[in-house]
């Protein structure tokens, strides 16, 4: 409504936000197969720089955004010691308004990554071994809420990975939810619906 911290122009000196991420995450899992069962905690820890250059972080409709980190996990854990380096991008257009349509914004967005400790060597017999990946919770993966939504979370993981996706933002004027009287507490202010389409990759390699 105002106060827009930026998406005028592109200049991080003078219009937007921001934020530098130093810290350490912990996460504690066992894997059981049916002969084994094998520790999986990870301690990775976390640099990167976050640039959010938009009118409103919680539901943009100008401006761009830019993050970039480094993660490092020196565990000796059942993978080794990993790290994975990712780049996000996005950009939102501002297609103004119409007679049902309180906004209507062109959303678009596009992440990369890639495990430089990531290594496959062949052992003795002959079979080829993942060394020093990242878990299939953290690193190049794929699917879930946020990315490739049509599959499972996680469901493919690998040593790169491109991901890509377009969004159209419909806000309505209409709001079913605000006559509804026991989803009031929702505090709901507005209805949005979301045309999406969304494409990506995992593969062993970085390239075409």
């Amino acid at each position: 409504q105002s106060g827009a911290t930026g998406g005028q122009r592109w200049n991080p000196f003078e219009s937007g936000t921001s934020v530098l991420l130093l810290g350490q995450t912990s996460r504690y899992q066992s894997y059981e197969t049916d002969t084994v069962t094998y520790d999986g905690d990870v301690f990775p820890f976390q640099i990167g720089y976050l640039y959010n250059n938009t009118d409103f972080p919680t539901n943009p409709s100008i401006g761009s955004s830019q993050y970039i980190a480094y993660k490092k996990d020196f565990s000796d854990s059942q993978t080794g010691e990993w790290d994975f380096i990712e780049l996000e991008a996005s950009k939102y257009f501002n297609l103004n308004t119409s007679r049902f349509s309180r906004q209507e914004v062109v959303a678009l967005n596009f992440w990369t990554g890639y495990s430089p400790s990531y290594e496959v060597v062949t052992a003795p017999d002959g079979q080829d071994i993942v060394q020093n990946k990242p878990p299939f919770l953290d690193g190049a993966r794929l699917g879930g809420f946020y990315r490739m939504r049509g599959y499972p979370t996680n469901r493919f993981n690998d040593r790169s990975v491109i991901y890509t996706t377009a969004e159209y933002r419909y806000t309505m004027k209409w709001n079913p939810i605000a006559n509804i009287n026991w989803l009031r507490w929702l505090k709901l202010d507005w209805f949005q619906l979301v045309p999406f389409i969304e494409g990506g990759r995992v593969a062993d390699d970085y390239g075409d």
